[in-house]
């Protein structure tokens, strides 16, 4: 009987053979240059991307072994350390949620070995040439966010979501190129982790709206925990219901047994 290779193995990440810097210590998280902490993101930048890493519970991978993240710096290239690309949102299986004990300052290639699973950006007008690979490189400038995503990380899982249309694009890499999946239904089921994205109608922080949702292996929305605080008030309200009832019932029988005659304390 064959070995069972955990899943994070078949998306380790190795620099392509064009990278090759030379021997040394390269910089770390902490030493990477971070530009525009300060830019401002619309309410759907912030919410979905929330309700995204909310329902990300694949099965076989517990919380401490997983790993999202929501425009977070992520640096691809050894030979040039300052390029980066930030994701509207992504996520790594086989990756601790913490980096040596610590939360991220960003996603350094070179240090955790294991490329995304899958990225996921929500369209906006200045970007949208862009998510879509529609955009050339320019000379003496970093790649674009598709070639990185496809060529220099070759992440299997490419998903492009816009507010505006409620349209759900998802791209597969598939003999080293990213091939859109037919989605009549809005959904996509991704058999290594035992879960599926689509879109969702419904209440999340108060909007009512259509969002990118993960579901399980039976077709089910992963609950929010909001959805399982509301879940575990009803259980806890209808139990109690039942118990008073029950009591009710009790008091009822004793008093017809006193109308009897009958000391219910005797029985």
């Amino acid at each position: 009987m064959s070995a069972v290779i955990p899943l994070e193995h078949f998306y380790e990440w190795t620099p392509t053979q064009t990278l090759t810097k030379p021997t040394g210590k390269l910089p770390t998280m902490y030493d990477l240059p971070f530009e525009h902490p300060e830019d401002a993101l619309d309410t759907f930048h912030i919410q979905q991307p929330k309700l995204l890493s909310e329902t990300f519970v694949p099965p076989a991978y517990p919380a401490e072994r997983r790993f999202v993240a929501t425009d977070l710096y992520l640096y691809y290239d050894p030979d040039h350390t300052a390029w980066y690309k930030r994701p509207d949102w992504f996520a790594a299986v086989g990756v601790p949620h913490l980096y040596q004990g610590e939360l991220r300052y960003s996603y350094v290639m070179w240090q955790e070995k294991v490329k995304p699973l899958i990225i996921v950006e929500l369209l906006s007008v200045d970007t949208e040439a862009e998510d879509f690979g529609r955009t050339k490189r320019k000379p003496r400038r970093p790649p674009t966010k598709w070639e990185v995503y496809e060529q220099i990380l070759k992440v299997p899982y490419y998903a492009v979501f816009s507010r505006r249309t409620n349209h759900f694009q998802l791209f597969q890499l598939t003999s080293g190129s990213y091939q859109e999946v037919s989605l009549p239904e809005k959904r996509f089921f991704l058999p290594e982790i035992q879960l599926g994205l689509g879109v969702w109608k419904g209440t999340y922080d108060e909007v009512d709206y259509q969002w990118l949702r993960w579901y399980d292996a039976t077709g089910k929305w992963i609950p929010t925990a909001m959805e399982l605080a509301v879940k575990e008030r009803h259980r806890a309200t209808q139990a109690e219901q039942r118990a008073t009832q029950a009591e009710q019932r009790a008091e009822q029988l004793a008093a017809k047994l006193r109308e009897l005659g009958i000391d219910p304390g005797a029985l």
